[in-house]
């Protein structure tokens, strides 16, 4: 199959357009301006159930929803939108609008690039002491958007808050003069959208530097959800799986980390055949997905998704709390919520998928599970601890919240038992000054996107 991608300025030509309403169609332009939609022939044709599409998780997955934004602010953009504001006035209340969706959560760009040799890689991220984020400029982009990304500044107007970089030997460099990284993850957008050979040029960087603290390269991406033919059809696509193969043959593992949301994208004999390529490679495919209302709030939904991904010889590996940023408002659910649908889809599934960890937020300290609601001295407490922390002394480390029916977010909770703050707030604070970075503190973190 062709690769063939739809966005607002070829909107039309997209094959089931016809059988949109004109508010729905009005809708999607609207929601777009501000967050961004990109789809293709393969969602489209293969993954949509277009005689249900209204309720369909993969439509709603893909194409924008009047409720992504709130009442007066989808009536305010529509009206100018209508009355053909001018650009510069349109596009000044577009950016106003984008900032208080909170671009970057959990201190993304304050806290979390790094410096070397006093110049700043807005390329590369490095939040816990392993792991270290790369976003390769030419991969700054997806097949299709889904929309509840969290990183959807990327693909927008907002310049200054794009994570990007296209200089190989600067990521050679920050990984010398940090022995403690013994992973890179290669993330976007989504990286799988390079040519093999922009691709290759990276790997070539990193495995001609010959890193003895490298174990594992992990590859971030929706790619196989979203356009499987990458790597049964496309050009190169046997190029792109030789470089799989010489990453493993070195001794480095590969990990695939595929963003699966729904079992349904599991189904079409694309994405299986391409699963059986990849996996053939040696690299290990681990699935992660954040829950989701209106597209995977059910433990049904996820019982079925992991045993699947098993049955596929997939890993399943996190389920995330929707981030506090874009539509959140309209994807979200209570971390009670979120603890209930873990457990009952835990509770449904064999030990063979139980490798999976959540509900997990990732926050400014840090990963945090929810592990569990429990009743202390006659308190009601959510039970939580790190799964990774930026001091990886709290991993492991359990704490305790006070029970709140409607939080969604660490910072909508408090400490428990009449506690003033947390046992890392302290630390927490204290590395934010260190670093010399300016940024909201945990207590604060959301209070200036209000």
């Amino acid at each position: 199959m062709k690769y063939q991608a739809y966005a607002r300025h070829n909107f039309h030509s997209i094959p089931s357009y016809g059988r949109l309403s004109q508010s729905q169609i009005h809708t999607i332009k609207i929601i777009s301006e501000i967050l961004p939609f990109k789809t293709n022939n393969y969602v489209v044709n293969e993954l949509i159930d277009w005689d249900n599409y209204q309720e369909d998780p993969m439509f709603i997955l893909n194409f924008p929803q009047k409720s992504m934004l709130k009442p007066a602010q989808f009536n305010a953009l529509s009206e100018m939108v209508e009355n053909k504001t001018s650009k510069t006035e349109l596009a000044k209340y577009v950016n106003e609008l984008r900032l208080s969706l909170n671009p970057h959560p959990a201190g993304q760009l304050e806290h979390n690039v790094p410096t070397l040799q006093g110049e700043k890689l807005t390329g590369i991220q490095h939040k816990y002491r392993e792991t270290m984020l790369f976003f390769p400029t030419q991969g700054q982009t997806c097949h299709a958007y889904c929309t509840f990304c969290f990183r959807w500044p990327q693909f927008t107007g907002l310049n200054e808050m794009k994570f990007a970089m296209k200089q190989p030997n600067l990521v050679v460099s920050f990984l010398k003069d940090n022995p403690s990284i013994t992973d890179i993850l290669f993330t976007g957008g989504d990286p799988m959208v390079m040519k093999a050979s922009v691709f290759e040029k990276y790997i070539n960087a990193i495995l001609d530097a010959d890193l003895p603290q490298l174990k594992t390269i992990r590859i971030g991406t929706k790619s196989l959800s979203f356009w499987p033919y990458r790597y049964l059809t496309d050009p190169d696509s046997e190029q792109l799986l030789h470089i799989f193969r010489r990453i493993t043959d070195r001794g480095i593992h590969l990990a695939f980390m595929a963003h699966v949301n729904h079992y349904r994208e599991l189904e079409t004999d694309a994405v299986q055949e391409a699963t059986t390529k990849i996996l053939g490679t040696g690299a290990q495919i681990r699935t992660q997905s954040p829950l989701l209302k209106h597209i995977n709030d059910d433990p049904q939904v996820w019982s079925t998704m992991w045993q699947k991904q098993v049955e596929m010889g997939m890993i399943p590996y996190y389920m995330f709390v929707a981030r506090d940023t874009g539509a959140q408002t309209y994807f979200g659910v209570t971390i009670e919520q979120a603890h209930h649908i873990f457990n009952k889809a835990y509770q449904q599934v064999s030990g063979i998928c139980r490798t999976v960890r959540g509900p997990s937020m990732s926050a400014g300290p840090g990963k945090v599970r929810i592990a569990g609601m429990t009743e202390v001295k006659g308190e009601k407490v959510f039970v939580l601890e790190f799964l990774q922390g930026r001091d990886p002394e709290w991993v492991g480390k359990p704490f305790f919240a006070a029970y709140d029916p409607k939080a969604q977010w660490l910072d909508d909770l408090i400490p428990a038992f009449g506690e003033s703050e947390f046992f890392f707030e302290k630390e927490y604070n204290k590395l934010l000054k260190i670093d010399k970075l300016p940024g909201p503190t945990l207590k604060t973190e959301n209070k200036q996107y209000a």
